[in-house]
């Protein structure tokens, strides 16, 4: 990984993208309840809110180890938001 620039950008960009295909959703299913995608939204900002902060943690031991983890956790919620997504009838 180049920079913690560059993993809060990652972050953001798929975080947001996500959000962002949920509003296509709602848009494309006016006539269903929202309630699961907007649940979502809510699970997508908390994920953004927690990496940041692990991002922006000062008190670490090893740093590359640190970032890697956090991006893999970025990989792995991101796909379990992405199945709920595909899930929404």
């Amino acid at each position: 990984m180049a920079n913690v620039r560059d993993l809060k950008k990652d972050i953001n960009y798929v975080l947001g993208d996500i959000i962002e295909a949920v509003y296509v959703w709602e848009m494309e299913n006016t006539d269903k309840e929202t309630k699961e995608s907007e649940a979502i939204i809510d699970e997508a900002i908390d994920t953004f809110d927690n990496l940041i902060a692990k991002v922006n943690a000062k008190d670490v031991e090893s740093p590359k180890a640190h970032f890697k983890a956090i991006n893999i956790e970025l990989e792995e919620k991101g796909k379990a938001l992405i199945e709920k997504i595909n899930k929404l009838s």
